[in-house]
C-alpha cells in the first residue's frame, strides 16, 4: 500500500482539486451563477443568457486553462529528460519567446499565413529560439545553469525584437499586446477544438515514449546497451516539446514557469517514472494554471480589473527559479575568479588620457550629430547659434527645449548604468553583473511606476526614492540567495533573471490596470528617452553629480575584492563593508537612471567591458571611461531609434538590447573557456 501512495496523492488529490478549481472558475465573473446553473447549464442547456455565458465563454476559458497547463508540463518534463537538465522548460529554453515573436512578425509582415495556420507559424518560432539557445550553450555538454541561462538570454533577446515590432506596426499588434502577457480569454470554443487534437496526440506519443525516456536518465552509454536509438528519442522529445509550446502559444499566448513548476511538484510527491510522471504532470500542470487563473480573475471583482494569467505564473514562477537554480549551482559549482583578461593594465596603442580625450570628443561628437537629425532635420551651422541663443526661432525651439535636454539626459544616464554595472561587477567578482541582469533595473521600474501610476498624489520628486526602494529591494533579494553559492556568475544571472521575471510581471500588472498606453507602456518597459527634458535632466543629474565622487574614492577596494575574501582581508579591507558601500552607490545609480528613462538593460554589461578591454582592471581610471562609453551608447541608441524609421521611434532600451544580449552570450561562452 505504500507504493501506491505516492500516485494516490498524485492523482486522486490532483483530480480534486482541479474539480474545485474548474467550478470555483466558471462561477466566477460579473454574472452571479450557483453551482446548480452551472450543472444545468452543462448537462441540461437551454436557451438563458446565463446558459449562454456558461457555455460561450467560461467553459472555453476554463477547458483552455486545463489544455494549455497540462501541455507546458509534458513539454517541461520532455525537456528536462532531454536535457537532463532541471530548470528546462518552454519558458526558460526561450521557446515562448521564440513563438510568440513568430505570431507577431507574421500578423505584421504575413497576415494571411496566419489565416492559414498560426500553430505552425508559432513553431517555427519555437524551433529557431530552442537551436539557438542549445548552440549558443554548448550542446549536450552544457551544464543545467549554462543551458538556462543560454535560454533566458535567448528570450531577452528575442523579446527586444518582438517589442520593437509591436512598437513600430502599433495599429497591426495592438491586440497582441495583453495577449502577449499570457490570457485564458476565449469568445468560443474554436481555439480548444484547433489545440486538442494536437495536445492529446503529442502528449499520448510522449506516454508511448515513457520507457525509453526513463532510460535517457542514465548515462548514454548505458542507454545504448540497452537497445535505445539515443539521438532519435532526443529529437522525437524535442519535436513533441517544441508542438505542444507552439499550439499553447497560438491560442493563449506566452505563459511561462507551468512547466517548470509542475514536473518538480510532481517529483517532490514521489514520482519517478515517466509513465506515471507525464499524466501526473499534465494534471497538476492544468491545476497551477487554472489556479492561476482564477487568483488573476479574483482581481477582476477588485477596482483594479483582471490581471493577465501570465503575470500571475511569473510571479510564482521567478521565486522558483531562483530556488532550483540555488539548489542546481550546488551539484554544478563554478567559483569565479580573476583572469588575466581582468587584470591588465592599459592599451598598448594609446595611452589613458588619449583614450579619454577620444570619448570625450566622441561623446560631443555624437551630441551634435543628435541635435541636428531627427523628424526635422537642422543644419550645423543654424544648431550651433541655436546653442548660443541665436538663429531662427525654429531651430532653437527643437535644439534648446527638445533635442539638447534629451540628448544630455541620455549621456547622465548611460554613464550612470555604466558606473553601476561597474561596481556590481567589482562586488560580486561576476563579469556578467548588470542592473537588468541581477534584478535591480526591474525593481526600480516596480518602484518608479508604483509611485507614478499607483500613487499619483505624491510629489515627482520622491521618484529617484521610490525606485532606489525597489532596487535596492530585489538587489537584497539576489544577493542573499547567490552568495551561499560563492556568487557564482551563471547562478547570479539566473537568480537575477529570475527577479526580474517577477518585477517585470509586478511592471505588466500595474501597466494593465492602469490601463496605460499600450506604445507608452512598451517604451517604459523597454526603457527610453523620448520627450525627456530639462525637468528630467534637473532631477537625473545630481545623482551622478554626488555618486560618481563616492564611486571614483571607492574603486580601490574595489579592485582589491578581485584577490577574493581572504585576499582582500589580509590586505586591509573590510570586504563586506566595501562591498555593502559599493553595492549602494551601484544600485543608487541605476535607480536614479530607470527613474527617468525606464528599464534600459545591458548599458551595464558593454560599457564596463569595453573600457577594460583598453585599460585592464583599475576601478579609479575605468569609471570615468566607462562613465564615457556608457554615454556615448545610450546617446547613439537613442539616435539610431529616432533616424532608422521616421516618423516611428524605437526606444533607446530597445536598440540597445539588440546589441546586449548577443554580447552578453558570447560573453558567457568567454566565461565558460
Amino acid at each position: 500500500m505504500r507504493g501506491w501512495a505516492p500516485p494516490v496523492r498524485v492523482f486522486g488529490g490532483g483530480a480534486a482539486l482541479l474539480l474545485l478549481l474548474m467550478v470555483v472558475h466558471v462561477m466566477q465573473g460579473a454574472a452571479d451563477l450557483t453551482p446548480r446553473m452551472v450543472l444545468e447549464a452543462v448537462f441540461a442547456p437551454q436557451d438563458t443568457a446565463e446558459h449562454q455565458i456558461v457555455r460561450t465563454l467560461r467553459l472555453p476559458r476554463v477547458v483552455a486553462g486545463m489544455l494549455a497547463g497540462g501541455a507546458l508540463a509534458v513539454a517541461g518534463v520532455l525537456l528536462q529528460t532531454i536535457t537532463r537538465n532541471p530548470l528546462a522548460s518552454a519558458g526558460t529554453l526561450g521557446i515562448n519567446a521564440g513563438a510568440y515573436f513568430a505570431v507577431v512578425a507574421a500578423t505584421v509582415f504575413a497576415p494571411s499565413l496566419m489565416g492559414v495556420s498560426p500553430m505552425l507559424v508559432a513553431f517555427g518560432g519555437a524551433i529557431f529560439a530552442a537551436l539557438l539557445a542549445y548552440s549558443l550553450a554548448g550542446g549536450l555538454r552544457a551544464t543545467p545553469l549554462r543551458m538556462t541561462l543560454a535560454g533566458m538570454i535567448v528570450s531577452m533577446a528575442v523579446s527586444a525584437m518582438t517589442g520593437a515590432l509591436q512598437l513600430l506596426f502599433e495599429e497591426e499588434t495592438s491586440g497582441l499586446f495583453l495577449w502577449g502577457s499570457g490570457t485564458l480569454v476565449q469568445n468560443d470554443w474554436s481555439g480548444v477544438s484547433a489545440a486538442w487534437p494536437w495536445v492529446a496526440a503529442a502528449a499520448a506519443l510522449a506516454l508511448f515514449l515513457s520507457r525509453s525516456l526513463d532510460l535517457l536518465l542514465l548515462s548514454e552509454e548505458t542507454a545504448q546497451s540497452l537497445g535505445q536509438h539515443v539521438g532519435r528519442i532526443r529529437l522525437i522529445s524535442l519535436v513533441l516539446a517544441l508542438l505542444l509550446a507552439a499550439v499553447i502559444v497560438s491560442i493563449v499566448g506566452p505563459i511561462g514557469f507551468v512547466g517548470l513548476l509542475a514536473p518538480h511538484l510532481v517529483r517532490l510527491i514521489g514520482v519517478r517514472s515517466h509513465k506515471l510522471l507525464l499524466p501526473a504532470s499534465f494534471l497538476w500542470g492544468a491545476v497551477i494554471l487554472v489556479a492561476a487563473d482564477v487568483g488573476s480573475r479574483l482581481a477582476n471583482n477588485s477596482s483594479y480589473g483582471e490581471l493577465p494569467v501570465g503575470a500571475v505564473t511569473a510571479l510564482i514562477g521567478g521565486p522558483c527559479l531562483a530556488y532550483l537554480s540555488y539548489r542546481a549551482a550546488q551539484k554544478h559549482r563554478e567559483v569565479p575568479k580573476p583572469s588575466a583578461s581582468s587584470l591588465g593594465t592599459t592599451s598598448r596603442f594609446l595611452s589613458y588620457r588619449a583614450l579619454l580625450g577620444i570619448f570625450g570628443a566622441l561623446l560631443v561628437a555624437v551630441t551634435i550629430l543628435g541635435m541636428i537629425f531627427g523628424d526635422v532635420k537642422v543644419p550645423l551651422q543654424d544648431m550651433l547659434a541655436a546653442v548660443q541663443g541665436e538663429g531662427p526661432e525654429l531651430a532653437r525651439s527643437i535644439v534648446l527645449d527638445q533635442r539638447l535636454p534629451r540628448m544630455l539626459v541620455a549621456a547622465c544616464a548611460g554613464a550612470a548604468l555604466a558606473v553601476s554595472g561597474l561596481l556590481l561587477q567589482g562586488v560580486v567578482r561576476n563579469p556578467m553583473a548588470d542592473p537588468s541582469i541581477v534584478g535591480v533595473s526591474a525593481g526600480a521600474g516596480v518602484g518608479a511606476l508604483l509611485l507614478l501610476l499607483v500613487w499619483p498624489e505624491l510629489p515627482i520628486a520622491l521618484l529617484p526614492f521610490a525606485s532606489f526602494v525597489g532596487a535596492i529591494a530585489a538587489a537584497l533579494i539576489v544577493y542573499l540567495i547567490a552568495r551561499k553559492t560563492g556568487l557564482q556568475p551563471a547562478v547570479l544571472a539566473l537568480v537575477g533573471i529570475a527577479v526580474s521575471a517577477c518585477g517585470s510581471a509586478v511592471i505588466q500588472l500595474i501597466v494593465v490596470q492602469t490601463k496605460m498606453n499600450v506604445a507608452v507602456a512598451l517604451a517604459w518597459i523597454s526603457g527610453s528617452t523620448y520627450a525627456r527634458g530639462w525637468e528630467e535632466l534637473a532631477q537625473l543629474v545630481v545623482w551622478p553629480v554626488l555618486l560618481l565622487p563616492l564611486a571614483w574614492l571607492i574603486g580601490r577596494r574595489v579592485d582589491i575584492l578581485a584577490f577574493g575574501q581572504e585576499g582582500a582581508v589580509g590586505l586591509g579591507v573590510n570586504v563586506e563593508q566595501t562591498r555593502l558601500r559599493a553595492a549602494a552607490i551601484g544600485v543608487a545609480l541605476a535607480a536614479a537612471a530607470v527613474s527617468i528613462v525606464g528599464t534600459i538593460g545591458f548599458v551595464g554589461l558593454i560599457a564596463p567591458h569595453a573600457a577594460r578591454l583598453l585599460i585592464g582592471h583599475n576601478h579609479r581610471r575605468l569609471m570615468p571611461l566607462a562613465a564615457l562609453l556608457g554615454a556615448v551608447l545610450l546617446v547613439l541608441a537613442d539616435i539610431v531609434g529616432r533616424n532608422l524609421l521616421p516618423p516611428k521611434e524605437i526606444p533607446s532600451g530597445l536598440i540597445v538590447s539588440l546589441l546586449g544580449a548577443p554580447y552578453f552570450l558570447w560573453l558567457m561562452r568567454s566565461s565558460r573557456r
